[in-house]
């Protein structure tokens, strides 16, 4: 079971692809966005092909959260369960100040509120990262971090229990217990797979032969992999996963939104966004035109294409949602396909922009 709530607080959760119809109205079919049977393998998991990330919910600083907003959050959340997304990505570091670890709580609160036809909690995959903290310094420690994690999301279960960053080159010793940490995370049942965000390709065959010594085995790594990240060390750890089976979680598909075609060095977003896009703008003309021109031809949007390219590639995008619009706009881009061509002229696009994503501090070698 992917995901366990305590029996007091077990709610009703059902999935349809169609709309709710009574016995006295019927309405035509709705088709699912994709089929049962593309859903894809993380461990012992099964996944939609793309994810939802909540990084967003709570943070005030880079993204502007309020909590009237709430209410537009659970009803992505739920257009996302009722449309066949089952993944959703979290971590207890989210949240900015007083509203630290609110995303977590966003997520129970919405699992146990949520209603439909169909039940579908144990078909919810929670995936997490619990962070580095300097003062986590034992396994003991980062499993009581994972225990907090439960307690805020009120849940008796995680899908996916990830190390949210490496901290291999600063304080080697401690990423030892973090890992110890997983593995006892794993062997106590508290998680029902273990994967590690941030880290290069060299620390990634390193937590993998470690844990697989224990016998655990590395069901994901999470990387920021986007058409402007996409250089020699994030395909290095693309091929890395693909050869040992762990799968690529590509977490800012869309690249903080410089990839949605919605800004430009005149019309940037408000706060530290705007500083970055104003540095990277400029230099994206070639791919941003790629987007637009296959975008037009396949009547999809710029988002949903800059996605689709992470799926062809092998990767599980998990882009952000505020809003339901946005929501919907991203679930758009399931059940089709970019050509061979389509990708290649995407890529060329993206090597003629001169200016590319700044990578994140925390990923390692």
């Amino acid at each position: 079971m992917a995901l366990s709530l305590p029996l007091s607080t077990k709610p009703n959760l059902h999935f349809s692809c169609s709309s709710a119809a009574d016995s006295s109205s019927f309405k035509s079919p709705k088709f699912p966005r994709f089929w049962p049977w593309q859903k894809v393998k993380v461990g012992p998991l099964s996944v939609s092909p793309m994810g939802f990330g909540t990084w967003a919910w709570g943070n005030k600083i880079l993204w502007g959260y309020e909590e009237s907003m709430d209410s537009q959050l659970q009803q992505s959340f739920d257009f996302a369960l009722r449309n066949g997304i089952n993944l959703f990505d979290t971590a207890d570091s989210y949240g900015t100040g007083r509203l630290n670890g609110q995303s977590e709580k966003l997520l129970g609160k919405f699992i146990r509120e949520f209603r439909g036809r169909t039940k579908v909690q144990d078909d919810i995959v929670i995936a997490t990262k619990f962070a580095a903290y300097p003062w986590r310094l034992t396994p003991g420690q980062f499993v009581n971090a994972c225990k907090s994690s439960l307690e805020r999301m009120q849940i008796e279960q995680i899908g996916i229990g990830q190390l949210h960053w490496s901290t291999a080159n600063y304080a080697p010793l401690q990423e030892r217990a973090l890992w110890d940490g997983l593995v006892a995370m794993y062997e106590k049942g508290l998680v029902r797979a273990v994967g590690v965000s941030n880290y290069g390709p060299k620390q990634l065959l390193k937590v993998h032969n470690y844990l697989e010594a224990r016998g655990v085995p590395l069901s994901s790594a999470q990387v920021q992999f986007s058409l402007l990240s996409m250089g020699s060390d994030q395909m290095e750890i693309r091929n890395i996963c693909d050869s040992l089976g762990i799968s690529l979680i590509a977490y800012s598909p869309l690249a903080l939104g410089m990839l949605t075609g919605k800004y430009s060095p005149t019309n940037l977003p408000k706060g530290p966004r705007g500083f970055l896009f104003s540095q990277v703008l400029p230099g994206l003309q070639p791919l941003m035109n790629s987007l637009r021109d296959i975008s037009q031809k396949r009547r999809k949007t710029i988002p949903q294409v800059a996605i689709n390219w992470c799926i062809c590639k092998g990767a599980i995008p998990i882009p952000g949602v505020k809003s339901l619009k946005q929501a919907d706009e991203n679930v758009g881009a399931l059940g089709w396909q970019l050509s061979d061509n389509e990708l290649l002229e995407l890529e060329y696009g993206a090597l003629q922009s001169p200016q590319k994503m700044i990578q994140n501090i925390f990923q390692t070698s």
